[in-house]
């Protein structure tokens, strides 16, 4: 698939097949795309966790208050380590951490449509819960979580933001690439 498809076509499915199985070499193949993200100063502080027994993946939904992620084969959930990048970056390290996990999610999840596979971006659930169903030590962030399947049907994608609307030149709130003003050698 190419890109601008990819990037087109990726949109959040909450509602999976419960008898066409994902093969999960695939998903494999979409965390490895996950690693060649940019990172700060080539730390590698992520890590991810590919979840496929159901009790865990049920503990998963009870932690977002989600019940579609319990229709999902699979769950990758994307975890981070900030002290790696503390230790360089100081209080800027969490940040960077942060931005190098969604870096990386944004290559696994265009990975994921490029497969013909589908997910949902998971980011709201309790912390705690997730730790204890999968046994993640307290100083590791749980970044998102990602239940993975085939899409029934094709959830309707909202619209994104008019470029319009996201993008100014030079400084805040500048719309125009170029001056607006007068026109050298008129008088208007």
């Amino acid at each position: 698939m190419e890109l601008d498809k990819a990037i087109n076509q990726r949109h959040s499915a909450r509602d999976f097949s419960k008898t066409k199985k994902t093969d999960y070499k695939k998903i494999i193949e979409a965390i490895e795309s996950a690693t060649k993200a940019p990172l700060a100063g080539n730390h590698h502080n992520l890590k991810f966790i590919l979840v496929s027994d159901k009790a865990k993946i049920k503990g998963l939904a009870e932690a977002a208050v989600q019940d579609f992620i319990s229709s999902s084969n699979y769950v990758v959930v994307v975890c981070s380590n900030k002290r790696v990048l503390e230790a360089s970056y100081h209080e800027r390290g969490k940040m960077y951490s942060h931005q190098q996990a969604g870096a990386a999610i944004e290559n696994f999840l265009l990975k994921i449509t490029d497969l013909g596979l589908a997910t949902c971006w998971v980011g709201a659930f309790s912390d705690e819960t997730v730790k204890r169903v999968l046994k993640i030590p307290d100083n590791i962030d749980v970044e998102a979580f990602f239940p993975i399947g085939f899409e029934i049907g094709r959830a309707k994608q909202k619209p994104k933001p008019d470029l319009d609307d996201v993008l100014f030149f030079n400084e805040w709130d500048n719309k125009y690439m170029t001056s607006r003003g007068i026109v050298p050698g008129t008088r208007t």
